[in-house]
This record gives C-alpha cells, structure tokens and sequence, in this order.
C-alpha cells in the first residue's frame, strides 16, 4: 500500500520563468500535509493488520523539504510501538520495490515520488487492473481504480473490475465496515486463486478458466465466506482511520535575504558581478555568497563552473538579526547600480536553527 500527499510538493504547480535561460518550480512542504499523511499510513497499518510503515525520500539532497517529511515520521512513528517503521532514499527505495516488492507493507512517501513508486507497484502486480486507489481528506473521501473509467471497452463484458471491487472494500473499512471488506476480500482472493481470470491478467500456464467481467463477479460471490488456501486471507479491523496535526509555535528571526538576478554580461564573472554588489553601502547586511545552478561562485568558486544568467546572492546579517526595512534599502541601493532583482527569499531562524539551506563552503 502505498500513501502519499496528494496536494503539496512539486504537484502544487507553482512554476516561473525568471531569465532567458532559466525557470524554476517551487516544492510547497508544509508540517501538517506531512503529520496528516504519515499519522493516515500508520493509522492504515492499525486498521488493515500492517506490521511496518516505510517512509521514502530524498533528504540527503533536499534536507529541509524531504528533510521536514522524514522528521516528522520520526515523530509520529514514536506513537506506533507496535509497528515497525524504517526509512529509504528513494532512489534505492524504488529500486528494491522493483526487485523486492515482498520486504514492504506500506509505504509514506511525498506526492511526486508516490506517484512513481505507485506505478512501478501496479507493474510488478501484473496488472493496473488490479490497483485501487482513494483520496481521503479530513471531511470526503473517494475510492475508484486507479486507471479510472474505461469507456472504449464500456459494454463488452471483459472489463476486471478489481480495481473497482478492492476499492469498494478500503471505502467499507475506512467507514468502520471492515467485517464486510474483510468477506469480500478474502472472496476475491479466493477467485484468483483458483485461476478464474479476467483477458488482462489471464495465461494459459497460471490460470485455469478465462472469463468476463459478469461472470467474474459471479464468481466471487460464489466464494463470499471462503479465505484462500495459498494466498494470506486479509484480517482487518474496525479501527477509526484518523488524519490529524499538531500545531508547533517557534521563535522567528530574520537573518539575512537570497537575492536572485538576471545578469547577463558577456563574460558572466562572478568576481565582476560580487563587485557590484559589494558597491552597495549597506551597514546591516553583508554580500557572503553567490552561487549559480547551486554551485558557489564566489567567494573562491572553481574557475571552469558553467554559469547561466541566473544568480544567487547571499545577504547575511552583520548582526544577530535585522529588520526588512534593510532588506528593502539594499535592494532600492543595489537596482539603483542597475541589479535586476527577480526574486527574492527572506533567510529566517527558527527557534535558533537556520531554516534555509547552507551553500557551499558556509
């Protein structure tokens, strides 16, 4: 099973195209997207008899973003003693789903990368006919096939409705009715086992009686109180499925500002560009960074690092903090020595701790 955000990260849309060379999107994390989608998957794992939550993301790289994702996992998973929890990079997470599917349970990840891991999932199970799928908000939820309708085979009988009837079943135990899932899923299974298969998922050397979609569902309700033999019955339990979050309060602090440029020169000199900007007579704040693509350019940046047109340049306080009217009065100084500002970003402390990445060499 596999739980992701389904409003936030890089799927919240909000993209710019800031120079001639460059664009950018921005990855909205937020604590109560990720405490209510990592409480959900342990929750989940309560109601569906799971025995282990894994958590996937790339915070090695993004340590604020996924970084922010995987604490809070951390966090909740204290609450959950029953159930073991484990984290991967998600390079090497989806790597083993691929190869070994049977070392996870449920799996809590980000939106982007649920998306894939849910794709490489349907693969490996042979079928997307097979795969449910539910967005659950706090209020509404809604449960269908993960392929959703498919009206050029509408009316000719060979549809699998699996999808459909496995999601019907995460709608009754989301709705306390897990007796009832539990009895319908077991009957599935059962169906399966036994080689009764839809066209999508049937082969002469596995199955034992092609069939349609009627008499497919015939079938399982043939077997409506049977567990299988070979596959593991389903136990589930009629356990509320809650989505909540904490709200945290934090001392705030401004201590320091990201400039990001449009600077174009022929050359494109870091040094030249650091020149201008130390031109700025500004008592608060100090030129302590530029960086291009992410990669530090000055002070002391390798001579042969391609540069676009796209700059960051580091503002630190001189002090412990400074207000914005200093933020405001370097930028009014700098466009006045003919600095194209095209975004900027405010660096804050957070109960002491930087709430922005470190650039190279800081």
């Amino acid at each position: 099973m596999i739980v992701r955000e389904n409003e936030e990260d890089l799927y919240a849309g909000i993209e710019h195209r800031q120079t001639n060379e460059l664009c950018q999107i921005l990855k909205i994390v937020s604590r109560p997207g990720c405490e209510k989608i990592i409480r959900y998957a342990f929750e989940y794992a309560h109601a569906y008899g799971r025995k282990k939550v894994s958590c996937m993301t790339k915070d090695n790289i993004m340590k604020l973003s996924d970084g922010l994702f995987h604490q809070m996992f951390d966090e909740v998973s204290r609450e959950y003693p029953d159930i073991r929890a484990d984290h991967y990079i998600i390079d090497i997470g989806a790597a083993r789903l691929a190869a070994s599917p049977e070392i996870f349970d449920v799996i809590v990840t980000l939106n982007l990368y649920g998306d894939i891991l849910s794709d490489i999932a349907a693969q490996i199970a042979g079928s997307i006919g097979f795969a449910s799928s539910a967005n659950v908000g706090e209020n509404v939820s809604m449960f269908e096939a993960v392929h959703g309708s498919a009206p050029d085979i509408a009316g000719r009988g060979i549809a699998n409705p699996s999808g459909l009837l496995i999601a019907a079943t995460q709608m009754l135990v989301h709705i306390g009715l897990a007796e009832y899932a539990e009895k319908i899923k077991n009957a599935w299974l059962c169906t399966i086992e036994d080689g009764i298969h839809t066209p999508d998922v049937y082969r002469e050397s596995l199955s034992r009686q092609k069939v349609g979609t009627q008499a497919f569902a015939d079938a399982i309700i043939e077997r409506l109180g049977a567990k299988p033999k070979v596959l593991e019955p389903v136990i589930y339990h009629a356990h509320p499925i809650k989505v909540s979050y904490k709200k945290i309060p934090s001392h705030k602090s401004l201590v320091g500002v990201d400039l990001f440029v449009d600077w174009d020169q022929s050359n494109r000199d870091p040094d030249v560009l650091a020149k201008k900007m130390l031109a700025a007579d500004n008592a608060d704040l100090k030129l302590s960074l530029i960086t291009n693509r992410g990669v530090k350019v000055y002070p002391e940046g390798l001579a042969d690092t391609f540069c676009t047109d796209h700059w960051r340049c580091r503002f630190k306080a001189v002090r412990e903090s400074v207000e914005y009217g200093a933020v405001l009065r370097l930028m009014t100084q700098l466009i006045s020595l003919g600095i194209e500002i095209i975004k900027t970003e405010n660096l804050y402390q957070f109960d002491g701790l930087p709430g922005y990445s470190l650039g190279q060499g800081e």
